[in-house]
């Protein structure tokens, strides 16, 4: 008799921490660092308690300088160590891109092979947390543009527990986002969880009408969308990207073709983002599978508000998918 799985109570935030808990005890080599991660907890308290469990040689609080100490982090990778770089939020990021579009993602290209960059680096992303314009980006799709970096966004308790395991053991450099919206969302999760797959989609929920695909906290989104038209007799199904680059279009196109429809939700603006790339690649490779156009619902194109009802009324909204779905259903 195989014995039941054994499953805690635990929230998004907890998982993550777990994971890098596991990454700290399992291998010396791994070391945590960026702004306030050590005795503040991290700005999300996702490393809160990590610093007097592991000391302050093995999570290390940095200076304001983004650039400074993901710099020191591709160095250090190239070294031979595992860093794991928290940058507060995507934002902050803006100010390492050259660190890590020029130099973490080239150097495996720029040495002919010889150099690879096993770096790992998390960031807060997202809106929906009333930190308005400057602090509720979506730069997923920046990122995915990269050649050289594998970007990820867990959206499930086991994503956020697991990707961090995998993504360690990556030669190369990979980019986690992790939504700050989903940090206080609560659940079960398996005791033994532990590393997760990165190369696949998955199916949030089976569906013959319609296939809902997105990433991160909207794929949350899509799920109430989808109960919402089940009522109604649509059966939608919820594709999760999970990972960003390289695309599992496989995937994304079998449940196309089960349902002949497709609604793209992307929490990041309209205009260039990587709902359009998704967008496009489903009508590039699935068209003669489609019944409709394939419909988009972003956010809107303009700054995040501060106040709440308006950042709610610029961001996709579970409404605004069951609107896109009965345009193409209808």
């Amino acid at each position: 008799m195989i014995p039941a799985e054994t499953t805690s109570k635990t929230t998004y935030r907890e998982a993550l921490r777990e994971g890098l808990r596991e990454a700290l005890a399992g291998d010396d080599r791994v070391f945590l660092l960026g702004e306030d991660v050590g005795a503040y907890g991290g700005s999300f308290a996702v490393s809160l308690g990590l610093l007097e469990q592991f000391g302050p040689d093995r999570v290390i609080d940095t200076p304001l300088s983004e650039s400074a100490f993901v710099g020191a982090a591709i160095g250090a990778a190239m070294g031979g160590v595992r860093p794991i770089v928290e940058i507060m939020t995507v934002n902050f990021s803006l100010l390492a891109l050259d660190q890590i579009v020029n130099n973490a993602a080239t150097y495996l290209h720029m040495s002919g092979g010889q150099i690879h960059v096993p770096l790992v680096i998390r960031m807060t992303t997202g809106a929906g947390r009333q930190l308005a314009a400057q602090h509720s980006h979506s730069f997923e799709g920046v990122y995915a543009h990269v050649p050289g970096l594998r970007v990820v966004a867990p959206a499930t308790l086991e994503d956020a527990r697991g990707m961090l395991a995998t993504a360690l053991v990556d030669p190369d450099p990979v980019v986690i986002f992790e939504h700050a919206a989903l940090l206080p969302m609560a659940g079960e999760l398996a005791d033994d969880a532990g590393a997760v797959d990165l190369d696949h989609a998955a199916v949030r929920r089976e569906g013959t009408d319609v296939t809902l695909v997105s990433y991160g906290a909207r794929v949350h989104t899509c799920l109430a969308a989808a109960e919402e038209l089940a009522a109604d007799g649509i059966s939608a199904e919820v594709v999760d990207l999970r990972t960003l680059r390289p695309l599992d279009l496989p995937t994304i196109l079998a449940s196309v073709a089960r349902t002949h429809r497709a609604i793209v939700v992307d929490e990041a603006w309209r205009t260039g983002g990587l709902g359009a790339e998704v967008a496009a690649a489903i009508s590039e490779h699935a068209f003669w599978d489609l019944d409709a156009p394939v419909g988009r619902v972003a956010t809107l194109e303009v700054p995040i508000p501060y106040a709440i009802h308006l950042e709610a009324a610029a961001l996709p909204q579970a409404a605004d998918v069951v609107a896109a779905v009965r345009a193409v259903v209808a």
